[in-house]
């Protein structure tokens, strides 16, 4: 592996740590999906936008781009409220082990965006992957919801992946981030307006939830979202999503270390998720070899 990826990759592995660590912040952080992902996009545009400005980075682009970065912020926005919404409902395993399946979603999204052929390899491996939801569906059946909204948070993250590998090849990471951060924000803040279910206390943040929201909003998102576009440039989008699935383990370990006895869950659970990590592992190690 040259030495500039093997750089990359292995940055790439601490911003999953970081990641994992996210899912640990969601459960901590008192405010609903919604409200938490709007504080969280709000100061993190902001930081990056105060990056760009000490940089004395230039941000003009096209309206074409800005509509590509538009849908992109959308897409990020709606997987963030959807996978706090999953730990918010169940847990930070069951989101985190759902959310492993963006591995598979990526296989079936990369030949649309890259015109190839779909391979049968990767769709049985899909299908095992299934069994091992399956698993997890048949015995978790209270954490249904949370399942529900990590897969459509595993959907939505494998499309950002698959965008943003291909719009790093033309513009900054930095410019990447802040517009669809911003759009992110943009999108929230317009349906919080249109919607009716919000009042002002759902916004209301504790101390320890400052705090949190800081760290969230800075570390796990200005500075992992700007650093995993750039990485973006030198891995490919499925290289990405499948270091992606060793977030679950390290996010389950700390869930654990952290809360207790809310974390641990049936030995079947553990089963299915275990056929979902090998699965996708095993199909990793493949498709390097046949590119090697």
């Amino acid at each position: 592996m040259p030495k500039t990826n093997l750089k990359n990759y292995l940055h790439l592995h601490f911003l999953v740590f970081i990641w994992g660590f996210t899912a640990i912040l969601g459960a901590l952080i008192s405010l609903d999906a919604i409200p938490l992902v709007w504080y969280r996009m709000f100061f993190a545009v902001l930081m990056v936008m105060g990056y760009l400005i000490f940089k004395k980075k230039p941000l003009k682009i096209p309206l074409k781009t800005l509509l590509k970065f538009l849908f992109g912020g959308i897409v990020i926005a709606v997987h963030w409220i959807a996978f706090f919404s999953s730990i918010k409902v169940s847990n930070v395993s069951i989101a985190l082990i759902t959310l492993s399946t963006g591995a598979l979603f990526t296989s079936l999204i990369e030949p649309i965006f890259f015109k190839r052929k779909l391979n049968l390899l990767e769709s049985f491996f899909g299908i095992i992957v299934m069994s091992g939801l399956y698993i997890i569906f048949s015995v978790e059946g209270e954490y249904v919801l949370g399942i529900v909204y990590a897969l459509i948070a595993s959907f939505l993250s494998a499309l950002f992946s698959v965008l943003n590998g291909i719009y790093i090849k033309q513009y900054k990471a930095e410019v990447i981030s802040f517009y669809q951060l911003l759009f992110g924000v943009l999108f929230i803040s317009a349906y919080i307006l249109v919607s009716s279910e919000f009042t002002i206390e759902d916004f209301y943040i504790s101390t320890s939830d400052i705090i949190y929201l800081f760290v969230l909003s800075s570390i796990c998102t200005a500075y992992a979202f700007v650093v995993s576009v750039k990485i973006m440039k030198y891995l490919t989008p499925y290289t990405v999503m499948l270091t992606l699935n060793l977030e679950p383990i390290y996010g389950i370990i700390l869930a654990v270390i952290i809360f207790g006895e809310k974390e641990k869950m049936s030995p079947s659970f553990y089963l299915g998720a275990s056929i979902i990590l090998i699965t996708i592992i095993v199909n990793g190690i493949i498709k390097s070899k046949k590119k090697s």
